[in-house]
């Protein structure tokens, strides 16, 4: 059905545009996220997600009609950690769900050398937001269009002083998600920049013998876990079963070189056939060039990850010394698009699978 239609077939019955969707603010009063701010977000068609503006604007929870989409930590949403900046101390603070950002200056393990100690992914997600708007659909104006605007400051005396500035948005009536960001280097000197999307995706979307969809080159990461997953002798491009192996820290973890369309488009997802759901990213490559998988089938611990990325997590010292290392200058800035849309039709689900190469 057309927007017009749409508009017309609310405007007689409807006469507060939270009957059918809209953005509601609210903080958490309980648990180790008490005291956060968050955003429900309600598309209007199945899709609702809540968004952490105390994390750096990042999204947990995520629904289609009654299916689950993200994959949830044991902690959930917990009160931002600023100074979580060391070793493996991001792991206590992460929540999963479906995006949680990394970097704005580090993507990988911990690591120090004489440019400083980085812990794990970065500071981002640990750094509450300042909201700058709040757009709300106007039934009566025709206006569908919904979003909410904040910016992160990541920084320190002495430097590196970068802004993400983001965009969350989506459209009444349709089930999907759009980010848009601008990350800009606001010191008096160049800024390391790195960044990547972590998506979590968990059960019922995925479950064993749930299809992930991608056209690209895929390499392990190279380690023994990983290469035990990533292997000719194994179908890594469908969802395992709890895995013994994937107890505590088991996991693999691959980099795909994603093929990308006419239009320069990179398009990924998963495709569970029971549900008969697809869920679909897309994202520039020229962007965002990397592509990671992660996949860890551990017992109560179920969850796989796509993760674009201007980099693999492979650190910020690695990426110096392969000549991947993005520079900022001063007053310079970089921007970023990434969309997950909800498919149901057969029509379009059958298209995307073509698109990808299945």
């Amino acid at each position: 059905m057309a927007k017009k239609n749409h508009r017309f077939n609310w405007r007689d019955k409807v006469n507060n545009v939270a009957q059918i969707g809209g953005i509601e603010t609210s903080v958490l009063d309980n648990g180790p996220g008490k005291g956060t701010r968050i955003a429900w977000v309600n598309t209007g068609a199945g899709l609702r997600y809540k968004v952490v503006i105390d994390r750096g604007l990042d999204i947990v929870d995520a629904f289609y009609n009654q299916h689950s989409l993200a994959w949830l930590s044991h902690a959930g949403v917990t009160a931002p950690r600023p100074d979580a900046n060391r070793g493996l101390e991001w792991l206590y603070s992460f929540g999963g769900g479906l995006l949680t950002t990394c970097g704005l200056t580090h993507v990988g393990g911990p690591e120090s050398d004489q440019f400083g100690e980085r812990g794990l992914h970065g500071r981002i997600s640990n750094l509450p937001a300042r909201i700058e708007s709040v757009i709300q659909p106007d039934l009566l104006a025709g206006k569908l269009q919904m979003s909410i605007t904040a910016v992160v400051k990541q920084s320190r005396v002495f430097g590196p002083n970068l802004e993400l500035r983001r965009t969350i948005s989506g459209t009444l009536g349709e089930p999907a998600v759009r980010v848009h960001d601008v990350v800009t280097n606001l010191g008096n000197t160049p800024a390391p920049h790195m960044i990547l999307y972590h998506c979590n995706y968990g059960w019922p979307l995925v479950d064993e013998g749930t299809e992930i969809i991608c056209k690209g080159d895929w390499a392990s990461r190279g380690l023994d876990m990983d290469n035990a997953v990533f292997n000719s002798k194994r179908n890594f491009r469908k969802c395992s079963r709890p895995l013994e192996s994937h107890r505590g820290g088991g996991e693999g973890c691959a980099f795909i070189d994603v093929a990308a369309d006419k239009k320069g488009m990179c398009n990924a997802g998963l495709y569970n056939r029971k549900l008969d759901l697809a869920l679909v990213l897309k994202y520039k490559k020229r962007q965002l060039p990397w592509l990671s998988n992660w996949q860890h089938w551990g017992p109560r611990e179920y969850v796989t990850a796509l993760e674009p990325g201007t980099n693999p997590p492979i650190g910020q010292a690695n990426a110096r010394k392969q000549k991947k290392l993005i520079h900022l200058a001063p007053g310079k800035s970089r921007t970023y698009d990434l969309e997950m849309k909800i498919l149901t039709d057969r029509k379009q689900i059958n298209e995307f699978l073509k698109a990808a190469g299945q």
